[in-house]
């Protein structure tokens, strides 16, 4: 029998990740770059990160100068942890992303990143989103894709592929844990998710440019400069093709159209097709 799914209420407790301050920071960093190319500095914004868990990213968000910066999250353990360390510049709120307890059209910048495929409803958490969001703002996603060929929670080749049933018995089999509770979506899937706002595709400029937006984490070493040398050159219409398997994809999304402002890019930033 498929478990039946319900809120990770206290994800920190068990996803040690989550409190892993060097990786989380640097993950920032790259957030920032993507959000500064597309709409310039954060300076003065009101900036969330929905999803926020121990603050880490939210932290970031404000030493970029956001005006207002706030954390939104169900994980309790992680809030306490992320208030009493950047509660002198973070207002950290424990509130779930169906119903986020801002007015509408209120925040000017807003940070999804690596969480729908945890809630249980991530087309209510999306539509929360987009009603808070300013008329001009700006919303950061990084989307785990169903078809990834490595899942990344449970390192096991394609986990994400698979039926509940069949993923449950897969991550016990392996000893990885009791059942699968990550749902992801395939491209198409996502698109869906975000019909309502105009959307902004930076998977390739970041992954093509990696020092620009992310400094080593991506490729490091010797292998970095290959991958950077070849997505730099390589015709878009054949990374096009390539892009119903990329693992994550990096999205910026608007309710009104807007341009990415940034300087040219060998691999620039293309609009997202919508359904």
């Amino acid at each position: 029998m498929v478990k039946q799914r319900v809120a990770q209420l206290e994800y920190s407790e068990f996803q040690s990740a989550m409190l892993d301050e060097d990786k989380r920071r640097r993950k920032a960093a790259k957030i920032i770059a993507v959000l500064e190319h597309f709409c310039g500095p954060l300076a003065g914004l009101t900036v969330g990160d929905v999803g926020c868990s121990a603050g880490f990213i939210a932290d970031e968000l404000a030493r970029a100068g956001a005006g207002h910066t706030l954390g939104v999250d169900i994980d309790v353990p992680g809030l306490r942890r992320a208030a009493d360390r950047f509660g002198d510049r973070v207002a950290f709120v424990c509130g779930d992303g169906t119903a986020l307890p801002f007015p509408d059209g209120s925040i000017d910048v807003l940070v999804f990143n690596h969480i729908y495929e945890h809630v249980v409803d991530p087309d209510a958490v999306v539509a929360e989103m987009h009603r808070v969001l300013a008329d001009d703002g700006v919303l950061y996603l990084g989307l785990g894709n169903r078809l990834g060929i490595m899942e990344p929670h449970y390192k096991l080749p394609f986990l994400s592929y698979l039926p509940p049933a069949a993923a449950d018995r897969y991550v016990r089999a392996f000893g990885r844990a009791d059942h699968y509770y990550e749902r992801f979506r395939t491209r198409r899937g996502l698109r869906e998710m975000l019909r309502a706002f105009h959307v902004w595709d930076y998977t390739f400029p970041v992954l093509a440019t990696p020092t620009r937006f992310a400094g080593g984490e991506l490729f490091p070493g010797v292998v970095g400069k290959v991958v950077k040398a070849v997505l730099g050159r390589m015709p878009r219409g054949v990374l096009r093709l390539l892009l119903p398997l990329v693992p994550t994809y990096l999205w910026v999304a608007t309710k009104t159209p807007r341009r990415p402002v940034g300087a040219a890019l060998p691999q620039p930033p293309e609009r997202v097709r919508p359904l």
